[in-house]
């Protein structure tokens, strides 16, 4: 899609600056002293104090704050909206945006379920709009300098693509907000409950999923072929917390993630590409990659990473490539309704785990034994928690194609 071009500063109104939102408003404030932006209205429930909106605080005219996002468009004129709101909210706040012209960076998981996601695609292509769904690991250059390694047959022939995720999350994240760990809640409107899937696949790790996808080349909605879940739960929640899932994709290669927010030693996320000849480590927060191949040392190199936010707005400016249009999220989202349909996650015994404390004053969070090493085992062998032996994993296979 060739989107008009629009003139420089761009006036952008975030929906969502708590929480993950606030990494947004930082970013606007970056990009507003190069005079690439404008915030021109934060929509939030509770607007921002003056300290929470910073260097924001004095501009002229003020920031323009309200609880509804379409009016809000409608008043200060946005070209871009920044939608970073609860799940379940995604879809109608994207399509409120498209329906005024406003295009869009649209947090992960972009939608909830398969058919919202279907929904929000239709609704920005009929409005005309150019979308980025927010998964930043995919602005890393690494991503295509690997895909480059491996297509000139540096590592011999691919053999599979692990990626291991072992975070730590305390009890208090989980309540965080009335969606948090969730995998279903019902509707204020009272229409019946509506799809969440915050689960550590869907959500706090999904870059995971995405980034291991993306270095594999499988990224459209048609691209997978079958797809089998292991989901569990530590905590006292709706939704996974410790889970495993493997991916065969239309060509028949293997990509496997396994994800957890009961670490005992909580690292950084990467995804390791394997081949015949050697192996690539791509660690992609920090956009930093290891190479390992028979006969040569270990090759080392970071690598640069495009704000999505900036691609946007060079796309709107002069229409560069998108990096994360809808249509590169199809596959993610086809392991996102995989997650929701399948049975609830497996509650782990009281043996699995142990409560230990947390980050705070008073916090407690639970860790699952032995998960640090059955994570990076996973990415090493493609398996998941039950062919690896972990005992409680055995009871909850469950396969979704």
């Amino acid at each position: 899609m060739s989107a008009p071009a629009v003139t420089e500063p761009v006036p952008v109104v975030l929906a969502g600056a708590r929480g993950h939102g606030h990494w947004h408003l930082n970013n606007l404030r970056r990009l507003a002293d190069a005079g690439r932006v404008t915030l021109a209205g934060v929509c939030e429930l509770r607007p921002l104090d003056a300290g929470e909106l910073g260097g924001f605080a004095g501009q002229h005219p003020p920031v323009a704050q309200g609880d509804d996002l379409g009016a809000l468009l409608d008043a200060t004129g946005a070209r871009v909206a920044i939608i970073c709101t609860p799940i379940p909210t995604h879809t109608e706040l994207a399509l409120t945006a498209a329906r005024r012209g406003v295009h869009l960076l649209l947090e992960k998981p972009p939608a909830p379920s398969y058919a919202e996601y279907e929904r929000m695609v239709r609704g920005v292509a009929e409005a005309g709009v150019a979308c980025q769904i927010g998964f930043q690991s995919l602005g890393s250059h690494a991503v295509p300098h690997i895909r480059g390694l491996v297509r000139d047959g540096l590592i011999g022939q691919p053999l599979g693509i692990g990626a291991a995720g072992a975070w730590a999350r305390d009890e208090a994240y989980f309540r965080r907000a009335p969606w948090a760990g969730r995998r279903r809640l019902d509707d204020p409107a009272g229409t019946g409950p509506v799809d969440v899937v915050d689960g550590v696949l869907t959500n706090p790790l999904a870059h995971a999923v995405s980034t291991a996808l993306a270095l594999d080349g499988a990224t459209g909605a048609d691209d997978l072929a079958a797809i089998r879940t292991e989901l569990f739960r530590a905590n006292a929640i709706e939704a996974d917390d410790t889970s495993f899932v493997a991916l065969t994709t239309r060509d028949g290669a293997r990509v496997t993630v396994a994800a957890t927010l009961c670490a005992e030693h909580p690292d950084e996320p990467y995804v390791v590409v394997h081949g015949d000849r050697g192996r690539i480590t791509f660690w992609y927060k920090q956009d930093r990659v290891l190479v390992q191949r028979a006969g040569h040392g270990p090759q080392e190199t970071v690598h640069g990473r495009t704000d999505l936010l900036e691609n946007l707005l060079d796309h709107l400016a002069a229409g560069t490539e998108l990096l994360v249009p809808p249509a590169a999220t199809g596959a993610f989202m086809r392991v996102v309704e995989a997650v929701r349909t399948a049975p609830d996650p497996h509650p782990l015994p009281a043996e699995a785990w142990s409560a230990l404390p947390g980050a705070g004053v008073g916090a407690v969070r639970r860790v699952v034994h032995g998960i640090d090493g059955l994570v990076a085992a996973s990415a090493d062998s493609l398996t998941g928690y039950a062919e690896l032996g972990a005992v409680w994993a055995r009871p909850g296979l469950e396969a979704a194609s």
